[in-house]
């Protein structure tokens, strides 16, 4: 039988049918569908509704359609729909729209020869493209695992390139952001990158998007390609033609068309680049042309056949001046990306980095990749996969620095695929490379010192390679031709898979048609760097004539110092940011890892390596030191602090000022070479990762030195520095920069006035990134509080201001409450201790009616009085998004308290109510009891230090049986006995809400306590109870361990000052042994004595989950401490003892 006549079933099951295969006319028929179907969806493109209208009336005419067809098409929604409904009706008479076609060939003949070649010729151009992809996969290596991503890849949306961008090496950009993203970046996928991102917007006809080299830009375009080609984004656009600069950069001269051809040689194209189809030009690696963009001198050009320099084509095409209807995507790294003129650029976006969960999900894949790849190997050593990952990734975090610089994903995968090398390795020693130099030393050396290759026949090659990456990097040259590489003495790849040339240069085919066009590449331009400094290095040792010249003759310079001078002093010219990485490896080889490493290989001896580090580390330090005084910390010398760190990991120099960082003991050490080492550690320290701490450390000029470097810090302490009015400028001009990252910035204690404020509040104006301001602890008065309020005013950035002690008093708080008015940002606002009296809070207050923004506000240790307190209450009526409110010392009495509780019973926002040190009595605690039997919203009260009395706390322990939303209670220090205790207890016996109590400072005595205690075996949810100097004994700490023997949420329990005795402790001894939910004891000072302390100590064999206890002043004794605490670290060392 043929096969129309069996069906498969199963896998070898067939049933008999008949056949069923189209005769040979209904086979042509399914073949040609007609040209209506064809061009179907051209058609609904470019048909405008003018010239359906008249197409419609047409047909109408020639009877094509009838009266009802054409009323049907009119009243269809969209033009889409009109036409779509069109080509249905035609279809079934007239599969080749004859009338329909000769309609439009005779009316509208450029529309009919766009909707005829239009949705063939694009998917001949998509499936060359694809083509193209195709080949690229497969020019990667088989050692480099691939980046993938799950879902669509996304940018950062930013308003600009940034100044450090613009002038600083890529991999200092890195290092300065910590690896994080753009600070105002708003996430954009592909298929919104060229969309008009609102309703009154236009879509963008210059797109520019910037990256770091190794970051993903090619990868990016890939992936908009392949999603274009499958139809996923932009269905709209009819040719999307990505041109690699590198390719176009080989031409001397270049016209349009002939660019075009490169990637789109079909026929008949021009109709489409001629008419109205949507097409966009993707320039892929701006920096690879050769002659740099310029805007100014290039002449403007129109013609489309002329030739002209490359240069001036590219410039012509951005200006719009040729081919103007189409889009431009351009990608570039952010330095040569900036020299586009901004009013050219509509929008301009970021690659994002990796982010710590992007490299461990990178981690794992290598390790999956890696095992499959290499399971054939009966040569290599298989390390569990999950103990490699691990062990990877508790490197990289305990070596900050090579973190951040794996948010760069090309470095992430040659430091990934280093250190799983390393560790899969049959080595007894396995050392993994803490500086980035080792890292690129391993990754680079690893294949030739596993071969048998002699170190001779090693040096050539390499020499070879270091030669092209040297002076190609002096000319900024990242890719070669193959005549190029033959010039240097390199056959093009694909090399040997052994070799050298193999692991670090990749060949990359460009997207012309001819798919015959390639460059070739290193790895990475970090890779270039490396061997130009390998080759720098092993040629300074014979070289007679500086390295740095080619082909020409120099003076003669001898030996390696010369020659490291003459290079560091060409890598701190200003315009060599480039070599700023090339310095660092140079400097990284001299190190004694690298010596082992490399020096078989180079023929140098330890002996050797050892003074030329010493040469070095005195010339960088001598560079360092002799800065002027007076002079700002550069990018420079920052860059020349890290090549000591790669020369001396464990430098003297790095160590002590990290160690004066963390210990806070800068103060008088701020000059010269220390400035340096800090704008490096700034950078790099563990110690400033989240916060920056140089309080009590800095003057006018070691702040005016540091200023360059403070703009990238987020967290910023700058407190107990003493600053002055010119201070507060330069602190103005850091907080006005456009590159400044300080979201939060603490300035206590630095006697500011209201001058020094105005710098500041200028400064405010501009600013984007401030969240929180500290200015406590100054003396800004109400005129520095005035000023700041009208830059409040503008402000919409900061959400927490801190004015503690400053003064302000009613007409500074006048002021501020005019902001709350206005202020749309503003979430907490401390105005403790500044003389605010009842008519500064009655302002507040009417402010709070209006305000929804506010959150916390603090106007403790003011003396509002009852009257301010009744005016906050009237506000509290109104406003219900105020969540904490603190009045501490505010001369707050039972008439202010009645106000308060009564707006705080139907207050739905309040939840923490500190009531501190007020004169609250009898009558103010039973307002505060019928309060909380109305309220369910208040969480936190602290009456501490009131005049509350057993009748008072009374009544709040029979709301607290009703109340079950409050959390935390204080009652320290308000003069209560046991009838007090005996009230809340009975209230924890019904209460499920409360979580902490505080009963500090009262003479609750053991009947106060055993109450609670009996209480305490019946509730569950009090987790910490402070119990200080309540005045208990022996039979209160019993029955506070009968208590614990079954209670299973108590977790911290605060005993200090009583007197439970050996007895006592006993009795808590034997809890102990049964306990299993209690963390942190404190029994300080109860006269345990020896023995009590060792029952204490005794329990802890059978109980583990304590973590804290505190045993001091109970008479031990220096030898009875030293037992105990051993005996406890014995039993449970997880325990910290206090004794």
């Amino acid at each position: 039988m043929d096969r129309h006549s069996h069906i498969p079933w199963q896998e070898d099951c067939y049933m008999d049918l008949p056949s069923t295969a189209p005769k040979p006319d209904t086979r042509k028929k399914m073949e040609d569908i007609g040209w209506l179907r064809k061009n179907q969806k051209s058609l609904e493109q470019f048909v405008s509704a003018p010239s359906l209208t008249g197409l419609v009336s047409h047909l109408r005419k020639t009877n094509q359609l009838t009266e009802e067809e054409a009323r049907l098409i009119q009243g269809e929604g969209s033009l889409q729909d009109r036409v779509r409904l069109l080509v249905e009706l035609l279809s079934a008479n007239d599969p080749q729209g004859s009338v329909l076609q000769a309609y439009l060939l005779n009316s509208h003949p450029q529309d009919y020869q766009i909707i005829s070649v239009h949705d063939s010729l694009v998917q001949q151009h998509k499936d060359t493209l694809l083509q193209r992809l195709r080949d690229s996969d497969n020019d990667a290596h088989a050692f480099l695992p691939p980046f993938t991503q799950t879902g669509s890849p996304t940018l950062f949306l930013v308003e600009g390139v940034s100044d450090l961008q613009q002038s600083e090496h890529d991999l200092i950009q890195v290092s300065v952001n910590r690896g994080a993203g753009p600070l105002h970046g708003r996430a954009l996928g592909l298929d919104k990158l060229l969309v008009p991102l609102t309703r009154v917007s236009t879509a963008p006809r210059v797109t520019l998007t910037v990256g770091v080299s190794g970051g993903g830009k090619t990868r990016l375009v890939h992936s908009f390609v392949r999603q274009w080609c499958s139809g996923q984004i932009y269905p709209d656009i009819s040719l999307v033609i990505p041109i690699a600069c590198w390719e176009v950069s080989g031409f001397d001269r270049l016209s349009m068309d002939r660019l075009l051809r490169l990637v789109v040689p079909h026929d008949n194209v021009e109709i489409i680049l001629g008419g109205a189809c949507k097409v966009l030009l993707v320039f892929d690696g701006l920096e690879e042309f050769r002659a740099p963009l310029d805007f100014s001198e290039a002449p403007p050009l129109s013609d489309t056949r002329r030739e002209v320099a490359v240069s001036d084509l590219i410039t012509n095409i951005i200006r719009g001046n040729l081919l103007p209807g189409a889009t431009l995507w351009l990608l570039s790294r952010p330095g040569v990306g900036a020299r586009v003129p901004a009013g050219l650029v509509d929008r301009v976006t970021e690659v994002p980095p990796l982010t710590h969960t992007h490299i461990q999900d990178y981690l794992k894949s290598t390790q999956r990749y890696r095992q499959t790849h290499t399971q054939t190997d009966s040569h290599t050593h298989t390390t569990p996969t999950d103990e490699i990952t691990h062990s990877i990734w508790a490197h990289l975090s305990s070596q900050k620095s090579l973190l951040t610089l794996c948010s760069v994903p090309s470095i992430c995968r040659i430091v990934v695929m280093t250190l799983s090398s390393l560790l899969e390795a049959d080595s007894s020693e396995k050392t993994l490379p803490r500086t980035l130099t080792e890292v690129y030393g391993h990754y680079c050396w690893s294949r030739l010192l596993s071969s048998d290759t002699p170190n001779s026949s090693i040096r050539k090659p390499l020499n070879a390679l270091g030669r092209l990456a040297f002076y190609s990097l002096l000319r900024r040259r990242h890719s070669f031709t193959e005549s190029e590489l033959r010039a240097y003495g390199l056959d093009p790849p694909p090399l040997p898979q052994g070799s050298l040339g193999y692991r670090v240069v990749l060949r990359e085919r460009s997207w012309s048609s001819s798919g015959e066009s390639m460059t070739w590449r290193f790895a990475h331009t970090s890779i270039q760097e490396f061997l130009a400094g390998v080759f720098y290095y092993a040629s300074s040792r014979k070289s007679m004539f500086d390295l740095f010249s080619e082909n020409g003759v120099s003076w003669p310079r001898l030996g390696f110092q010369s020659h490291y001078r003459a290079a560091l002093q060409r890598a701190s010219q200003p315009d060599a940011s480039h070599l700023h990485l090339f310095m660092r490896f140079l400097s990284g080889l001299l190190c004694p890892a690298m010596g082992t490493l490399m020096g078989a290989v180079l023929g140098i001896s330890k002996e050797e390596l050892a003074n030329q580090r010493t040469a070095a580390t005195t010339l960088l330090q001598g560079a360092l030191s002799g800065s002027g005084s007076s002079e700002a910390v550069s990018m420079r010398s920052v860059a020349m602090v890290s090549c000591l760190a790669e020369l001396q990991p464990q430098g003297e120099v790095l160590r002590s000022v990290e160690e004066d960082l963390i210990g806070c003991g800068l103060k008088g050490k701020l000059k010269g070479t220390v400035c340096a080492v800090l704008a490096y550690l700034l950078q790099v320290s563990e110690a400033c990762a989240h916060e920056t701490n140089l309080s009590n450390c800095l003057d006018s000029a070691s702040l005016k030195r540091l200023l360059p470097q403070l703009l990238y810090c987020t967290k910023l302490r700058m407190e107990s520095n003493v600053f002055k009015d010119d201070t507060m400028e330069l602190l103005g001009s850091l907080l006005s920069a456009k590159d400044c990252h300080i979201q939060n910035l603490s300035l206590a204690e630095n006697s500011i006035s209201s001058k020094g404020v105005k710098a500041l509040s200028r400064a405010l104006l501009v600013n984007r990134t401030l969240t929180t301001l500290d200015l406590r602890g100054n003396s800004i008065g109400n005129k520095g509080a005035k000023t700041l309020a009208e830059a409040l005013k503008m402000n919409q950035v900061i959400v927490t201001v801190n004015l503690q002690n400053n003064h302000i008093e009613d007409e500074g708080a006048r002021a501020l409450a005019d902001v709350l008015q206005t202020n749309r940002k503003l979430s907490a606002l401390n105005l403790q201790k500044n003389s605010i009296g009842p008519d500064g809070v009655k302002r507040m207050a009417e402010a709070l009616k209006k305000n929804q923004i506010l959150q916390d506000l603090n106007l403790s240790s003011n003396p509002l009085g009852d009257v301010g307190t009744a005016a906050l209450a009237q506000a509290l009526t109104v406003n219900h998004t105020l969540r904490c409110l603190r009045l501490q010392s505010s001369s707050v009495s039972d008439k202010g308290m009645a106000a308060l509780m009564r707006s705080l019973r139907t207050n739905r926002g309040v939840t923490t109510l500190i009531l501190r040190e007020n004169s609250i009595g009898v009558e103010g605690a039973k307002a505060i009891a019928k309060a909380l039997k109305d309220n369910n919203t208040l969480q936190d009260l602290d009456l501490t230090a009131n005049l509350l009395h057993d009748e008072g706390v009374t009544a709040i322990g029979a709301a607290m049986k009703v109340n079950q939303a409050l959390k935390t209670v204080h009652l320290q220090w308000n003069f209560l006995k046991g009838c007090a205790a005996k009230a809340l207890a009975q209230a924890l016996l019904s209460n499920t809400s409360l979580q902490l109590l505080d009963l500090q400072e009262n003479a609750l005595g053991d009947e106060g306590v055993v109450a609670l205690a009996v209480a305490l075996k019946t509730n569950s949810s009090l987790s910490v109870l402070f119990l200080q100097g309540v005045s208990a004994g022996i039979s209160g700490a019993v029955a506070l361990a009968e208590a614990l023997k079954v209670n299973t949420t108590l977790h911290t329990i605060d005993l200090r000052g009583n007197c439970i005795g050996m007895g006592g402790a006993k009795a808590l001894s034997s809890a102990l042994k049964t306990n299993r939910s209690l963390r942190s004891l404190n029994l300080q000072e109860n006269s345990l004595g020896m023995d009590g302390a060792i029952f204490i100590a005794t329990a802890l064999r059978g109980n583990h989950q304590l973590t804290y206890i505190n045993l001091l002043g109970n008479g031990i004794g220096e030898s009875g401490a030293k037992v105990v605490s051993d005996a406890i670290r014995t039993d449970a060392p997880e325990c910290v003892v206090d004794i």
